[in-house]
């Protein structure tokens, strides 16, 4: 990464821009956007190009004015009017790369993310099954239903926690549950 930046700094300079009105800011040369101008401020300043729904105004344009579009631009100048809707198309695809719409359409990615939460998940069930038929021992005697019946009429026999507990649920005159 460092070997990127500095051969980056080696091949751009730094020099004022024609088209902004802020004294301070400065933009890459051709090595970064080429023949294309600078329209406004961007994101963060800088003379790089975004397509975000949440910052519709990229800082330079998306192409660069080639003798087919700078026809267009002179007739950009007069009336809109004039304007067939394909050469407003061109127009708009010189500056922008998406519409709005294809910003916002869906992509599909969900699909992808799902079908690795699923095979995730699939994962642990399985190793889940491994770990309880390889690695866990049997269950101890005392989690059958009988043993764990036992235990409860010992707790009733000893009268453990009479006054809120098990015991105190049930009725040792009727020899029932309350």
């Amino acid at each position: 990464m460092a070997n990127n930046l500095l051969r980056m700094r080696l091949v751009t300079k730094h020099i004022p821009c024609k088209n902004f009105n802020l004294q301070t800011a400065t933009c890459f040369t051709k090595a970064k956007i080429g023949k294309r101008e600078i329209v406004g401020y961007g994101m963060n300043g800088q003379a790089n190009y975004i397509d975000r729904a949440d910052f519709p105004m990229p800082a330079i344009r998306f192409r660069e004015i080639t003798s087919d579009l700078s026809g267009l631009k002179a007739k950009e100048k007069g009336d809109w009017k004039s304007l067939s809707l394909e050469e407003k198309k061109t127009l708009y695809r010189a500056s922008f790369c998406q519409t709005f719409a294809e910003m916002n359409a869906p992509t599909g990615d969900w699909k992808f993310m799902l079908s690795g939460i699923f095979a995730a998940c699939s994962m642990v069930i399985w190793f889940y099954v491994w770990m309880h038929k390889y690695v866990y021992g049997p269950l101890p005697p005392s989690f059958s239903p009988e043993a764990q019946k036992a235990q409860m009429q010992r707790m009733l026999d000893l009268r453990i926690n009479p006054i809120e507990g098990i015991s105190s649920k049930y009725d040792f005159e009727n020899d029932r549950w309350k």
